[in-house]
C-alpha cells in the first residue's frame, strides 16, 4: 500500500515533468518568435510566449495567473541581468531593420537569448510554485543570482534544443 508521502511524491514528479514539457515548448516558441523579421514585433512575441507560459505552468501549480503581474515581473528579471545582455537584445532586435546584414546579425543574438531568458523564467517558476509561492509572493532580487544560473544554463538547453529539433526535421 503506497503511503501519502509516495503518492504525494508521484504527484509532484508528474508535475515537475508536466511543467518541465511547458518550458521546452515554450523555449522552441521564444526561439521562433526571435526569428520575427520585424523590430520590436519579435519582443512582443516574445513576451506573449512567456506570458502563457507563465500561465500554464500556474495551471500545473494551481496557482492564479494575472497578467498584470507576470508583466512586471518579467521586466523586473530582464532588467535583473543587466545592462549589456538587455544592450545587445535590443540591438539585436533593433537591427533588423537593417537589411539583410542587420537581420543575419540579428538571427543569431535574439532567438538564443529569446530561449535562454524563457528557460530561466520557467525554471524559476517551477522551483517558486512547487514551494508554495504564488505571483504576489515572488520577489524577483531574492531570485536574481538563481535566475542568472538559470540564463546562463538556458544557453546551453537551447542549443540542445534547436540540434534535437532540428534533427527530428532531418
Amino acid at each position: 500500500m503506497a503511503t501519502q508521502s509516495t503518492v504525494t511524491d508521484r504527484s509532484a514528479d508528474v508535475t515537475d515533468a508536466e511543467a518541465n514539457v511547458i518550458i521546452r515548448q515554450n523555449v522552441l516558441w521564444a526561439a521562433g518568435g526571435g526569428l520575427i523579421p520585424v523590430p520590436i514585433l519579435d519582443v512582443v512575441a516574445i513576451t506573449a510566449v512567456e506570458l502563457k507560459m507563465l500561465k500554464e505552468l500556474a495551471s500545473v501549480y494551481g496557482v492564479s495567473f494575472r497578467e498584470d503581474q507576470a508583466k512586471s515581473i518579467l521586466a523586473s528579471l530582464l532588467a535583473g541581468l543587466g545592462a549589456p545582455l538587455i544592450g545587445g537584445v535590443l540591438a539585436g532586435t533593433l537591427g533588423k531593420a537593417i537589411p539583410v546584414v542587420g537581420y543575419l546579425t540579428a538571427i543569431f543574438a535574439v532567438p538564443g537569448s529569446a530561449a535562454a531568458f524563457t528557460y530561466a523564467v520557467g525554471k524559476v517558476f517551477v522551483q517558486h510554485f512547487a514551494s508554495g509561492g504564488t505571483f504576489l509572493d515572488f520577489d524577483p532580487k531574492k531570485v536574481r543570482q538563481h535566475f542568472a544560473r538559470e540564463f546562463q544554463e538556458g544557453k546551453v538547453v537551447a542549443e540542445q534544443v534547436k540540434s534535437e529539433s532540428s534533427q527530428e526535421r532531418g
